[in-house]
């Protein structure tokens, strides 16, 4: 006689790779890693910009995706006022999407910059959004807890990886005005 012994499947501890402008959101950075560090493993909380220090696409895309998203299976994307605008965020964002990871985007109360009534995200992610590939929630709702988080991240890693727009031509320098935002 066998018998099988089942353990119940434990949630994974997935490892994310939390992209956010560091001169700025911070504080929201910090917050996030408070909250959710016991239920997942953030990646980096590194300033790639001050970090690499190059301006060389090739290169500083060769350091993202050896360095610094290896090893991640979600990026999330804490958009504040000047997100947007902030190449090194959008090079993030298409490395993690050259690597099909999961794209969740996270409206941070402190984004202010509105066309229209609507909040602007950075152009790549919005293209994401659009495709029904990438998430978007607002902050509040990480006031629902862990547990939240990772449905949300579950909902986004099971999106058909067919769905990803990763098309757009790297933001090439850092820049302000809502010329070169997206909207949602």
């Amino acid at each position: 006689m066998f018998f099988l012994w089942f353990r119940p499947k434990r949630a994974v501890r997935r490892k994310v790779f939390v992209s956010y402008h560091h001169a700025v959101d911070q504080p929201s950075y910090l917050e996030f890693v408070q909250r959710f560090a016991t239920r997942f493993e953030t990646v980096t909380n590194r300033s790639i910009e001050r970090e690499v220090d190059s301006e060389r696409p090739e290169y500083v895309m060769r350091k993202i995706r050896e360095e610094h998203i290896r090893g991640s299976s979600c990026i999330i994307v804490l958009c504040g006022r000047e997100t947007p605008w902030r190449k090194y965020i959008d090079w993030e964002i298409k490395a993690a999407l050259d690597r099909e990871h999961c794209l969740i985007g996270i409206n941070l109360p402190g984004n202010r910059a509105r066309l229209e009534g609507k909040i602007i995200v950075p152009g790549r992610l919005h293209d994401n959004i659009q495709s029904g590939y990438a998430v978007w929630i607002q902050w509040p709702e990480l006031e629902k807890g862990p547990k939240y988080l990772q449905k949300v991240i579950e909902l986004a890693c099971s999106k058909p990886k067919r769905l990803i727009d990763n098309r757009r031509p790297m933001r090439e320098r850092n820049g302000s005005g809502i010329v070169a935002g997206r909207s949602l």
